[in-house]
This record gives structure tokens, sequence and C-alpha cells, in this order.
């Protein structure tokens, strides 16, 4: 198969993996708060997150069991009959129906990003996937504004009956065409007990395992730690929520989207090896962006429109080097677990961190915990020669 069908292919199935979540993070939320749902019940939709961070648990089913777009096509259908079953549900009172409607979403969810991750690393060859995923990571992103922006405004022009049966529209239509997916043929070991401890192993007896793992929960934490503190540092400077909704929801998608498509044309200039140090590096450097702008009340709007578009910008650029890094890693006859188990880890961090940076940055102040974020990815590059003897070789190369 071309390259060019293949880009198609991801940037289609990621778009399909992206909605689902931007309907259950940023149009459900608003949804209910609208109608009225009390603040202590809107807390208890984060943990709709938690299928997405534990599904390493049910990830061997989809490794050992059936054929991947069976999977993808059937959490489609199954999320669309989801979405479907909140329209007669009444969001003012909310009951176990309902809770059980967003929770089979969220479950189903992260069980399509299960199957859509182990079939993208499955079709494409190991040179393909810098450039793969800048694409993914910009499919990603529109599927992001389409269930977050448009979808969030249609609720209020059509209704929001109208608005969940387009949704769930859509979701059908993707299931429809991921039937038609080409099958990806990989050898796969029969199912049994020992084969359900197979990706693991496969893993952590590989050498400098502590190493590369190491560098997985430390490469995207400063990315991480500052990302929750972002919003409340522009309200603290006095943006309204029509400028947060320019850079959210236009500035940094679309930077973040530039960044992504860059760093994976870099990649297929220098390599994931290169793309990870030197893309890394920038990812690191545009915290400091965001440090020197809480440092300068003086500076304008103008400074956290720049420090917004350069950190998404960089973000996207890492990113997309990461996620290759992640995938070429992964045995394509265990792509399912393994990816899961590798998204999982740097994830964990993230969650901590995020705990744990409103407390820091109390203390601090932003600007000199903006300015701590940089250093916090750095000790990743510590571990980046024992990462290079995971990457093929084949990727490690100038082109």
């Amino acid at each position: 198969m071309k390259l060019n069908r293949k880009l198609l292919l991801v940037s289609l199935l990621y778009f399909a993996e992206g909605f689902p979540f931007g309907i259950i993070e940023q149009v459900i939320p608003i949804y209910f708060r609208i109608h009225g749902m009390s603040l202590v019940n809107l807390g208890l939709l984060s943990l709709l997150s938690l299928p997405y961070a534990l599904k390493f648990l049910w990830a061997p089913a989809v490794d050992f069991l059936g054929h991947r777009r069976h999977w993808i096509a059937s959490t489609q259908f199954f999320m669309a009959a989801c979405i479907l079953w909140l329209i007669p549900l009444d969001p003012s009172s909310p009951s176990f129906l309902l809770w059980a409607a967003i929770a089979s979403l969220s479950i189903f969810s992260a069980t399509q990003d299960i199957a859509v991750d182990a079939y993208t690393i499955e079709l494409l060859k190991p040179s393909e996937m810098g450039i793969a995923n800048g694409f993914r990571q910009a499919s990603y992103r529109v599927a992001l504004v389409v269930a977050g922006g448009f979808f969030v405004a249609i609720g209020g022009w059509i209704g929001w009956k109208a608005t969940y049966f387009v949704a769930a529209l859509i979701l059908a239509v993707c299931g429809l065409a991921s039937l038609k997916l080409p099958h990806v043929e990989v050898q796969r070991p029969a199912f049994s007990l020992a084969s359900l401890a197979a990706p693991i192993g496969d893993l952590i007896f590989r050498p400098g395992v502590v190493q590369v793992a190491l560098f997985i929960l430390l490469y995207k934490l400063g990315d991480m730690s500052m990302g929750p503190m972002v919003r409340p540092f522009w309200l603290a400077r006095g943006l309204t929520t029509t400028e947060i909704g320019l850079i959210t929801g236009t500035l940094g998608v679309l930077s973040s989207i530039a960044g992504g498509l860059a760093g994976g044309l870099f990649m297929v200039r220098f390599g994931i090896f290169h793309g990870l140090w030197f893309l890394g590096i920038w990812q690191s450097v545009s915290n400091l962006s965001y440090a020197w702008v809480a440092a300068s009340p003086e500076i304008g709007n103008w400074g956290i429109y720049a420090a917004s578009i350069a950190e998404s910008f960089c973000g996207g650029l890492g990113t997309s080097a990461f996620l290759a890094f992640l995938m070429i890693i992964c045995k394509k006859e265990f792509s399912a677990t393994q990816y899961a188990l590798l998204s999982a880890l740097f994830r964990m961090t993230g969650i901590i961190s995020g705990s744990l940076s409103g407390w820091a940055t109390n203390y601090m102040g932003y600007a000199h915990y903006f300015a701590f974020t940089f250093f916090l990815s750095l000790p990743s590059f510590a571990f980046i020669m024992t990462v290079r003897k995971w990457i093929p070789s084949e990727n490690d190369k100038p082109k």
C-alpha cells in the first residue's frame, strides 16, 4: 500500500479516535452544567478519564481476539448507541442509566483507542511512523475542535437532542467505513495464559528497559506539569473568555497541528532518534516563554498569544517524535497491549504532576513554576543513548 493512502487512513482513524474523546471531555460537561447539574456531580465526570488510563488491562483481548478493524468498527457502533441512549435521559436529574451511558461511552472510546493504535502500528513501516504521527496529531486535534467547539455551538442552535443524533450518525458512518479497512496480516501467538504475559515479558527483558522506562516517564513531564496551570494564569492576567477561546480554539490548535506536521517532516529527513532529542529540547525550551511572560506583567496580551503559539507549536514537535518512538518500539504481534502499557506509563506522571501543580504554583508563583517545568524534562536526555538502541537502525540515520 502506498504511503499516501496510509496517511489518509491514519488521518481518518485518528479523527474517529479524537471525536468521542472531545464529546466526553468538552461537550458532556457543558451540556450537563447548562441543564443544572451540581458542581459535585460535575466533578465526578473527571472519573471518565479512568478507562483511558486503565485500558492496558483489557488491551490483551484486542491483541488475541478477532481482527483490528472489527474491534474499531464495533466500538464505533456501540459509541453511537451510547450517544443515542443519552437523548431521552434527563440531564437535570442524573439517573443510574445516565451515568451508565456515559461510562459505557468512555469505555468503548478507550477500547477504540487500543484498536486504532494497534492497527496503525501494524499498518505502518518503521520508516513511515515519523510522518504518520504528524498527520495523526493534526487529525486528532481537528476532531477535538469539531467536537468541543462546533458541536457545543450547534447544541445551542439546533438543540441538544439533534446535536447528539448528528454525533451518533458520524460515529455510525465511521463504523461502516472501518469495516472496509484493509486487513493487515500479522502473525500473533495463540491465545493462552502464557501468551497474556508475552507482551510484558518482551518489554521487561529487553536490555536497558529501566533507562527507557525512565525516559518515557520524564520526556513529557515538563509539558504535562505546566498544562494545568496555563488556563488559571490566563485568568489571573485578566483574559476574557473570548480571548481564551481564541487561544484554545484557534491559535493553540493551529500551532499544535503545524508543530506535529513539522515534526513529522523533520523525522522523515533526520530519523526518530534525532527527532527525540532535537525536537524534545525545543519542547522544553518553549516553557520558558510562559515564564518570561509571567515574570513581565507589563507585557500585554500579545505576549500571552506569542507564548501560547510557541508552546503549542513546540509541544507538537516533541509529541510527534515521542509518539513515533512509542509506536516503533512495540512488536507488531503485541501492539495493542504494549502501546497501551507505554502510553499509560507516561500518563501516570502527568496525573501525578498535574495534581501537584497547583500546590507548587501557590508556593513558587507562576513565573518561577513555569521556569521550573523547563528543567523537569531535561533528566530524560540522560537516557537518550540507551533509547537509541531500541530504535530500528533504518529510523536512526539521516536520509
